[in-house]
């Protein structure tokens, strides 16, 4: 139903069909991605960003279904108590694994500033040392044209 005709499409370029190449290794697995992506390299290459966990739901403040007290857990009560306590263990589970990560975390930056502060004195060590080497020779070029001088 379009009011203006429109040139024909040039037709789409056909694939040539390629061999199917079953992957033996690793490392056969990895060239032939590589090989795919060297194909064509215009085209983007997706990055998947990093999935961050997700916080698990904080626990109820309030608690609506509590067994009564007269009478013997029902029958359907073991399953409820069952994912409550999945959930509390999933939760303590993820405050452990964020509490590790955050140590770790400082423990690298650490790590980080501790190897800087090294290869800072080495820089400076070295520096010296090339410093006195330039003092020397200047200092040895003034002896000899002093000699020089001297001898004159």
């Amino acid at each position: 139903n379009m009011a203006a005709p429109s040139a024909p499409r040039p037709p789409r370029p056909r694939k040539e069909p390629r061999p199917l190449v079953i992957p033996r290794s690793a490392a056969e697995e990895q060239r032939l991605r590589l090989e795919r992506l060297m194909r064509n390299p215009e085209k983007t290459v997706p990055i998947p960003e990093k999935l961050n966990e997700r916080a698990p739901r904080p626990p109820p403040e309030f608690v609506r279904d509590v067994m009564g007290s007269s009478a013997g857990a029902g029958s359907g009560e073991f399953h409820v108590y069952r994912h409550l306590r999945r959930r509390e263990y999933q939760r303590q589970d993820f405050m452990d694994a964020m509490a590790e990560k955050q140590r770790l975390d400082e423990e690298f930056q650490k790590k980080l500033e501790r190897n800087k502060m090294i290869a800072e004195e080495q820089t400076a060590k070295r520096r010296r040392k090339r410093q006195k080497l330039k003092e020397k020779k200047l200092q040895a070029k003034k002896n000899k044209l002093e000699q020089k001088k001297q001898e004159k």
